[in-house]
């Protein structure tokens, strides 16, 4: 809203007063007007006084008109600027709502990224583990399925040795006893002693071998026991590692949620903080602006009073240096028709006594010659009208004298009435001229 200061004219200055009829109109005394000349005569005043009326109230109008004019242009400017800084803050805001959701959808792949290669790795090392796994099972079930076959190979090559050395020593000792043939009781004890040797060596080898395949069982058992062990450790881990590497992702994508959320609540609150800043600037400036269009009225007033002031007093100067300059014209005036007069009063004299003179010349000449009555009549006569224009032309000069210092009061009178009207009295004039 706009506020002026200024008021339109008073409601008083609108009615033309009414009441007693003023007794004189236009310097004039109503005494000798009739109710019609003094009602037209007062028509005619309140006529004036609303035509003074209306012309100040179109000046007044026409200063408020452009005034308003002059704050519209000011607030429109204003609004443009206001909405240029809002469509740059809305045009940053969207590059930055752009530059945020480019790096969710990066941190999202990098995410997507570390968590399939997390899903891979624990792939990787359970599909490890089953190998392993398998591979133990299978060396396990090679061992055991391999190990009785090989005894069995074994203690029959041991046997078909062990034959072969018994048919290799009975040949030898056949051959050796070839000329003296024992008694069959002979070979029987030592095929016995023979077989029971080797039934005893069979026997200790067997109990050899499993004493042997205990120990390897025992061992084997202890190995797939560790392997067991440390193939839960290793899926414990990988559990361990993968619940570890969910659980931050989840805490991740809960604190990217609240990054989010804070994000929009504090462009939220920075757009309505910069709103609220940009109504209390618009508020500012239209208060300032008020201000400057009261400080420019008061100085636009002030600047036309100091005018007026100026004008006034170079009016002023102007009024005096002619007044000065008019009494010095005068005082010239005066002085130039003093000089004229002494000098016509001058010629006027010398005029007098050379028609004096030219007179008693005549005179003389008249009376000494002899002429006739008709030449000296005609002679006469012309001496007569040359007296007479030459006395007219006395009287006239002598007019002229007269009439002079009538023309020099008249100026003075009109001087005096000058000063009188500027304000500069006499003796301030005087001294002027005195001084000049």
């Amino acid at each position: 809203m706009l506020f002026f200061s200024e008021q339109t004219p008073k409601a008083s200055e609108k009615k033309v007063k009414k009441g007693k009829t003023s007794q004189v109109v236009d310097g004039l005394s109503t005494a000798g007007m009739t109710k019609d000349q003094v009602k037209l005569e007062e028509d005619i005043f309140g006529l004036r006084e609303d035509l003074v009326r209306v012309c100040e109230e179109k000046t007044f109008f026409q200063q408020e008109r452009d005034k308003i004019q002059k704050f519209c242009e000011i607030s429109k400017r204003s609004l443009e600027k206001a909405k240029d800084e809002l469509r740059n803050r809305q045009k940053e805001r969207e590059d930055e709502q752009d530059c945020q959701r480019v790096e969710i959808t990066e941190f999202k792949q990098k995410l997507k990224n570390v968590l399939s290669e997390q899903h891979n790795a624990t792939a990787e090392m359970k599909m490890e583990g089953v190998a392993t796994a398998m591979l133990v099972q299978n060396r396990n079930m090679e061992f055991y399925s391999s190990s009785p076959q090989k005894h069995q190979v074994e203690l029959m090559d041991l046997a078909s040795s062990y034959d072969r050395r018994i048919k290799g020593e009975s040949t030898n000792l056949k051959l050796q006893n070839c000329g003296n043939t024992p008694p069959p009781v002979v070979w029987t004890e030592t095929e016995e002693k023979y077989l029971k040797n080797l039934q005893s060596v069979l026997e200790a080898e067997g109990k050899q071998r499993q004493t042997e395949i205990k120990k390897l069982d025992e061992e084997m058992k202890t190995q797939m026991v560790t392997l067991e062990e440390e193939h839960g450790r290793a899926h414990r881990e990988a559990e361990e590692y993968y619940s570890a590497v969910q659980r931050k992702l989840l805490e991740d994508q809960k604190l990217l949620k609240v990054n989010a959320r804070l994000y929009e609540f504090r462009t939220a609150s920075f757009t309505e903080q910069e709103n609220r800043r940009l109504r209390e600037a618009v508020q500012k400036a239209e208060h300032k602006l008020i201000q400057a269009q009261e400080q420019a009225e008061q100085s636009r007033k002030e600047k036309a009073r100091m005018k007026v002031e100026k004008e006034l007093r170079d009016q002023k100067v102007e009024h005096e240096l002619l007044l000065q300059c008019c009494w010095e014209r005068d005082k010239l005036l005066r002085t130039q028709t003093y000089t004229i007069l002494e000098l016509e009063h001058k010629k006027v004299s010398e005029l007098k006594k050379t028609v004096q003179k030219r007179e008693a010349q005549l005179y003389a000449v008249l009376s000494t010659a002899n002429l006739d009555p008709t030449t000296a009549a005609n002679a006469t006569q012309k001496l007569q009208d040359i007296l007479d224009s030459k006395d007219a032309t006395i009287k006239a000069l002598q007019r002229e004298l007269s009439s002079t210092p009538i023309l020099l009061n008249n100026g003075l009178k009109i001087y005096r009435r000058l000063i009188f009207v500027g304000g500069i009295t006499k003796d301030k004039t005087e001294s002027r001229s005195f001084a000049v």
